[in-house]
């Protein structure tokens, strides 16, 4: 039997014969450390590994670095473990929630029967400065499930007994750090060393964790403030606390009980709410002058049908929608501006005729009566077909699109004319107390779903588009968030619960060996904590419908 195998390396494209057994770390100073910066991690045949992980066979392995998201999630991961043992060695009786991701940060919430001061916090920098410096392993165990839950019940980790517990695995794998243990869905670096930048700071009544920029690690990401989407998700962990479910184990134990029906209704109607409330909002400011409704939100946020929702509210305030379609209003295709592979970049701002927007707009909030264009994607030129527009007294104007927050858009339109929207998925519900699940796999799940039932493309093409998505989103979408009147939250308690059974069959699809299996593998991994819930009683109305189908409105 060979002593050695061959590793192909994505990073440089080179063949390497190691020993047999070596680590992904050993083979890494082998190939010649091709990352600038430090490997987090390392995709084997397209699925995520840690740096510990050993090679029996021959394997394709690309190192991941801190500026790759998957990268960054693995340093995050690991940064938050030593930051929960840190907690527990300087407030052993404290119980340590990690919530969500806000202001560039991580909001966290320790809980110790009083406030937490300057000095406390002082007192956890020190302690996880000591464990880094210390450059301790963390220790991946495998052991049965039932042995698991007992050893977290053990250590007062009730959420985390409770969701192996009902995810139905037969083992289950946690990390220790240096007699402390934790459970983490993604892998971790392989030691505490590799964590060197970081910072807590007082946050509401909690602390936010700072992590490093990711095109730049050597610096931290800046506090930005958000206000109106903290706000939203206070409201919505309340909510959770309401009725019970604060993390995923509740959920399942919720859908084992029978009362998934229930679970669904209390969502739903909360949605409702909000969308009411938004609506009788609009309504009283429509007295003080609001003419127009501006609704933005990043892909797959779901504001179509939030649109097709808040319209009937409107109605039942008395107020008669008339939508706008801001595609309608693109530069004819020759002048349309160009991005920096020379493409014709739709997603930009300047793609719209603004002048010309702006000037017909202000000839309805006038009283005129504007002809309304259609723009023809075929010939990729605007044209007009008689539709005509005119506002009445008790009418507003509801413009959707990436752009609607974004202050350029209506330059030429007096603020006390608008009223503007954030539509997103912007909390949901936790894995456990130290596991959040980034929303943007909400509406990566949403759109792998509804792209593959209604627009024909595969996972494969929705998750190799998704990149391209989000930089534009970062772009065009994210800065302009807190300029919102009202945040919508499109999450649902259960959501995760009731898409996992339309999302695995789909993902499965992806090929092993593809690049993009290791994002597939990713969320199906994460997706397997989720009881299925059924869907059969989501109203007619539902957001998910917009996704899954058999709902009540036209798409």
């Amino acid at each position: 039997m060979s002593e050695t195998i061959t590793i192909y390396c994505k990073n440089n494209k080179t063949y390497k014969e190691v020993p047999i057994g070596s680590s992904l770390l050993d083979i890494y100073t082998l190939i010649g450390a091709p990352l600038r910066f430090r490997p987090m991690n390392a995709q084997v045949n397209n699925k995520v590994e840690g740096l510990n992980f050993r090679c029996w066979y021959p394997k394709d392995v690309e190192y991941v670095d801190y500026t790759q998201l998957s990268g960054m999630r693995t340093y995050v991961r690991s940064l938050c473990h030593i930051f929960s043992k840190a907690v527990n060695d300087v407030l052993p009786k404290a119980t340590l929630n990690l919530e969500h991701p806000v202001s560039k940060g991580y909001y966290c919430v320790i809980h110790n029967g009083k406030s937490i001061n300057e000095e406390t916090i002082g007192k956890i920098k020190k302690r996880m400065r000591e464990i880094i410096d210390a450059d301790l392993p963390f220790r991946l165990k495998t052991v049965r499930t039932v042995d698991a839950a007992i050893l977290f019940r053990e250590r007062g980790m009730d959420d985390k007994a409770q969701l192996v517990e009902t995810a139905g695995m037969p083992y289950t794998s946690y990390y220790d750090l240096d007699g402390y243990i934790n459970f983490f869905y993604g892998c971790l670096t392989p030691s505490t060393g590799y964590i060197q930048l970081f910072d807590i700071v007082p946050y509401f009544d909690g602390v936010l964790l700072r992590v490093p920029q990711r095109a730049n690690p050597l610096e931290l990401e800046p506090v930005i403030r958000q206000d109106k989407m903290f706000e939203v998700y206070k409201q919505h962990l309340t909510l959770q606390r309401t009725v019970g479910l604060n993390n995923v184990g509740d959920l399942n134990k919720a859908i084992e009980q029978g009362a998934s029906r229930e679970v669904i209704m209390v969502s739903e109607a909360m949605q409702e709410k909000q969308v009411a409330g938004i609506a009788e909002d609009i309504a009283r400011r429509h007295k003080e002058g609001v003419r127009i409704v501006l609704i933005s939100g990043p892909s797959s946020s779901g504001k179509t049908t939030f649109c097709k929702r808040l319209q009937i509210q409107l109605i039942t305030n008395l107020i008669h929608p008339v939508g706008i379609s801001l595609d309608d209003y693109f530069l004819n295709r020759e002048d349309t501006p160009k991005d920096e592979n020379g493409e014709y970049d739709f997603e930009s701002l300047y793609a719209l005729d603004l002048p010309y927007f702006n000037s017909e707009l202000r000839k309805l909030l006038a009283g005129e009566e504007i002809e309304v264009p259609s723009f023809n994607f075929e010939t990729g030129r605007r044209v007009f077909k008689g539709k005509k527009l005119k506002i009445q007294k008790d009418s507003v104007l509801v413009i959707e699109g990436i752009h609607a927050l974004n202050p350029e858009l209506t330059s030429m339109i007096d603020d006390i004319y608008k009223y503007r929207v954030y539509v997103s998925v912007l909390t949901t519900i936790s894995l456990d107390n130290h596991n959040w699940i980034p929303t943007t796999d909400n509406r990566l799940l949403r759109r792998i779903i509804r792209d593959y039932r209604f627009r024909g493309y595969s996972a494969h093409d929705t998750i190799a588009r998704w990149p391209s998505v989000r930089r534009g989103e970062d772009k065009w979408i994210f800065p302009y968030q807190e300029n919102a009147d009202a945040m919508f939250n499109s999450a649902m308690l259960y959501e995760l619960a009731a898409l996992r059974k339309y999302a695995e069959p789909i993902l499965s699809e992806v090929r092993e060996c593809d690049s993009e299996n290791a994002e597939a593998y990713r969320l199906m991994r994460f997706l397997r904590y989720f009881n299925y819930i059924p869907d059969d009683s989501l109203p007619g109305t539902s957001l998910l419908r917009e996704f899954l189908g058999g709902g009540s409105f036209k798409y």
